[in-house]
């Protein structure tokens, strides 16, 4: 008996899918956690909602240096004199360039999490900003393109 449990449950695993699809998390549920942001016995409520927010600005920190990167790397590549001195200009107002600034949000330095957060957070509290914005991640990008902005004279 033991055997036939055994090979049906590699039988099981073996029918499984090797990967699971990447589900875009939902604005509500994101609220659902962000909602007890300020109740301080919801601690994993808590830590969920400010490490969501949190991984976001870290993906967007490293793609935008990435993307930055690779614009400059291209320019570099068979370049004549006059796209030569464009790379040389581009190069040097990215270096000036807030990481997410193609993103349309600019952080600074420093910015504490927590500040971004409520801004999340009081969004979140919003039907409007809600309903406009189905999925957690454009909840996020939205506040920080709203609070953060940046400027033109970098």
């Amino acid at each position: 008996m033991l055997k036939q449990i055994l090979v049906l449950m590699a039988g099981c695993l073996l029918m499984t899918p090797s990967a699971w699809p990447v589900e875009a998390l939902s604005t509500a549920e994101l609220v659902s956690h962000c909602d007890k942001y300020y109740d301080d016995t919801a601690t994993e409520d808590r830590t969920f909602c400010v490490r969501y927010i949190q991984g976001f600005i870290d993906g967007a920190v490293a793609t935008d240096e990435r993307v930055m990167k690779n614009i400059v790397r291209q320019y570099e590549e068979q370049e004549s004199f006059s796209q030569r001195a464009a790379r040389t200009r581009i190069g040097s107002r990215l270096q000036r360039r807030d990481a997410t600034y193609y993103a349309e949000f600019c952080l600074g330095d420093p910015v504490l999490l927590k500040e971004v957060v409520e801004h999340v957070v009081n969004d979140a509290n919003s039907e409007e900003i809600v309903a406009a914005n189905p999925l957690a991640r454009d909840l996020v990008y939205q506040t920080l393109r709203n609070h953060y902005p940046c400027s033109d004279s970098g």
